[in-house]
């Protein structure tokens, strides 16, 4: 069941119906909503936050599990959760009310000093990666394996290559992959938050204030959250991020690969993105495949 129909008047009668005690509440949309869950205010001071499709349901219950013992631990702010709503007949999986975190998204503030952001990033990484990985969730298809191997999109990257031939170097791009393809995690599994995109990061008065949506959060290979040194970063303050996180080259090679990945099935129109995102992918591949650091 996904094709469910997500808008403010479900979230009312979700309120309404289980936390009666917040129905008087104003409910309105987020003005920038995810792609995986569709996110309401309620209230000034909380959030609703509901699955998008059965494949991210799972993503709540984690949440809920990981996140109040994470933040102990993280020098900036991340979602608290407040309460977990319940199945329905209208609306099939479980769903969470969160505490607002105040902030711009990163993808709305290009100014931001991208040198201390990129001390400010490197510094909340290497917080996460220090933090006891006991009973943490393994990689898995609840966060289409982040934190695992590159090797299980090996396809999907492959069939990617074939429809970009002819609008970036390909070539490049095979041996950048497969070198990586070669590589693997040689120590013990860190916390890894899966999705660290610029919509996910929170920033007041220029510096980074919080991490957003964890659905994705898994212990494993930090690779996958570099994605930042190519999306965002310039080549002197991707330097100052790579040098301050002080990560081996494999993992690096490991994360440019997987940045690569990312842009490549966007630019290539597997995962349905728009004529503006697949644009933006192609400028992100060859910001990768420049990389004089790589």
């Amino acid at each position: 069941m996904n094709n469910v129909t997500i808008d403010t008047a479900l979230a009312i009668n979700l309120i309404a119906t289980q936390f009666p005690e917040w129905q008087q509440l104003p409910i309105k949309p987020v003005a920038t909503s995810g792609w995986d869950h569709r996110t309401f205010h309620l209230g000034e001071h909380m959030l609703i936050r509901l699955p998008s499709k059965a494949a991210y349901a799972p993503q709540v219950i984690k949440e809920h599990r990981w996140l109040p013992y994470l933040t102990t631990y993280l020098p900036v702010s991340i979602p608290s959760p407040i309460a977990m709503g319940k199945p329905t007949q209208a609306y099939p999986w479980h769903w969470s009310i969160y505490r607002w975190l105040p902030g711009e998204t990163l993808l709305s503030t290009p100014s931001t000093d991208k040198a201390s952001f990129a001390l400010d990033i490197a510094h909340f990484l290497k917080s996460l990666h220090v933090i006891n990985t006991s009973e943490g969730p393994a990689p898995n298809s609840d966060n289409f394996h982040r934190g695992g191997s590159l090797e299980i999109y090996n396809t999907q990257m492959l069939e990617a290559l074939n429809i970009l031939i002819s609008s970036i170097d390909t070539a490049k791009a095979f041996t950048t992959w497969q070198k990586a393809l070669t590589s693997s995690w040689q120590h013990p599994p860190v916390w890894i938050h899966g999705d660290l995109a610029a919509g996910n990061i929170l920033i007041q008065n220029g510096r980074l204030s919080s991490i957003i949506d964890w659905g994705q959060v898994a212990v494993g290979d930090p690779a996958c959250d570099l994605a930042l040194a190519w999306t965002f970063f310039d080549c002197k303050t991707r330097l100052l991020f790579r040098n301050t996180l002080n990560l081996d080259s494999d993992t690096w090679m490991r994360g440019r690969a997987w940045s690569l990945w990312k842009a490549c099935i966007i630019a290539a129109g597997i995962c349905g993105a728009t004529e503006k995102e697949t644009n933006a992918c192609r400028s992100v591949i060859k910001e990768i495949l420049d990389d004089s650091n790589a």
